[in-house]
């Protein structure tokens, strides 16, 4: 038995009490406060892990719980510098000097519906780090993952404003490019996968993989073929320089935006000629907050003000990652469904929602599980974090994004 397996089972046995009343929260029990007794992994974040029966069976999950009121600690993005590309939880967190931290959206992951085109690994939804804006949402038809439920879309995010205080939204593109003839919207910002019809901008925060994949599929159908209607200009210093018929890949420089057009959005670029003036704008706009965020991401709601939300999946169990918000925003817990054999039967959408509230959340926001959950966090006293969940798929998968857990002390 290797430490790490004693350690694990040391814990479950030990934790039966705690495994008992989970269980029973699930059912409708009064809100759980035992998870303030955990192991300090920094000011204010608290890590701790116990069972909890689920309908098919014990689970095992982990948690951690920041005070977002200690102004010695915050939250933040997770990624590998640009937005199409992935790296392991645990390396990325490393990277950041994050002191703890889960994975995030659901991403681009495969490409098998398209042969010969690029899987560019982005993410689904919308993406914030230290108040840039990283990238908008794909339609909705374009998203991996399980089904959203009713009324919820691939721009809704869990974000932490410039006051401190976590919370969930939904935030849109506002962006639109200027020409010679005119003015019109603009329809991605960064994004895997277009609009129909729609022009979208790459900057360098996109990354070098191929933008070919951007005008495949409609927006209700992943699967359908790529656009043959397609035209690509690049715009360096405010002026059009070069233009192609066909998306293409590399880097994208500082002072540089990529306009990819596909149907009638490749038509409007292709009136654009060389040494042209062209301004392209772009901002994500927040349906219900008028504080700005200093980080999102995307994944999809399942409690709000307290009551999961009408219509989640109450039959398939599986490995999760979600986050609940607590404290009137003041509390953000992160929880992990462990994915070792005995235990990866998991939890459903219906049961993580009840967990999270019966931990005290308001709001919970689910995120990309399966393979991809990963929850790091670093012993006390070390340089570099471990990872504390037992990944389903034996090793740590390459993430596009995460939430970390940072700390001045």
């Amino acid at each position: 038995m290797t430490p790490r397996t004693a350690r694990f089972r040391t814990v479950l046995t030990a934790l039966a009490a705690w495994s008992a009343l989970a269980g029973a929260a699930l059912a409708g029990a009064s809100p759980v406060n035992a998870v303030e007794d955990g192991t300090r992994i920094a000011p204010g974040v608290l890590y701790k892990e116990f069972d909890l029966r689920a309908a098919k069976g014990v689970t095992h999950v982990h948690l951690l719980t920041v005070d977002l009121r200690d102004s010695r600690t915050g939250i933040g993005l997770l990624y590998p510098g640009v937005v199409a590309s992935r790296e392991p939880v645990s390396r990325l967190a490393d990277a950041r000097g994050a002191v703890a931290g889960v994975n995030g959206d659901f991403f681009n992951i495969t490409e098998t519906q398209h042969p010969g085109i690029e899987a560019t690994g982005a993410p689904v939804g919308p993406a914030i780090e230290s108040g840039h804006a990283l990238k908008a949402a794909v339609p909705d038809g374009q998203r991996f993952g399980p089904a959203l439920p009713p009324g919820t879309t691939t721009k809704d995010v869990l974000g932490v404003g410039t006051d401190g205080r976590a919370r969930l939204d939904s935030l849109a593109l506002d962006g639109s490019v200027h020409t010679p003839d005119g003015r019109f919207a603009l329809g991605g910002l960064n994004q895997y996968a277009l609009p129909q019809d729609s022009v979208g901008a790459f900057t360098s925060d996109w990354g070098g993989v191929s933008r070919a994949r951007a005008v495949c599929g409609t927006d209700t159908d992943r699967a359908a073929p790529c656009s043959s209607d397609t035209y690509e200009v690049t715009v360096r210093g405010g002026r059009v320089v070069s233009a192609s018929d066909i998306p293409g890949s590399g880097p994208v420089a500082a002072d540089t935006t990529v306009l990819v057009g596909r149907e009638a959005g490749a038509q409007r670029l292709r009136k654009l000629s060389a040494g042209e003036t062209v301004r392209v704008r772009h901002r994500l706009v927040a349906a219900r907050s008028r504080v700005a965020y200093r980080f999102a991401l995307g994944g999809y709601p399942v409690l709000h003000g307290g009551e999961p939300l009408p219509g989640l999946d109450d039959t398939t169990s599986a490995v999760r990652t979600a986050a609940g918000i607590a404290d009137g925003g003041r509390r953000l817990l992160l929880l992990a469904v462990d994915g070792a054999p005995a235990y990866r039967s998991g939890l459903t959408i219906a049961e993580v929602a009840d967990t999270l509230r019966s931990l005290g959340s308001e709001d919970a926001f689910s995120l990309d599980g399966g393979g991809s959950t990963t929850l790091v966090a670093r012993e006390p006293g070390a340089a570099a974090v471990t990872v504390r969940n037992h990944p389903s798929g034996g090793a740590e998968r390459p993430v596009p994004n995460g939430i970390g857990v940072f700390s001045r002390s």
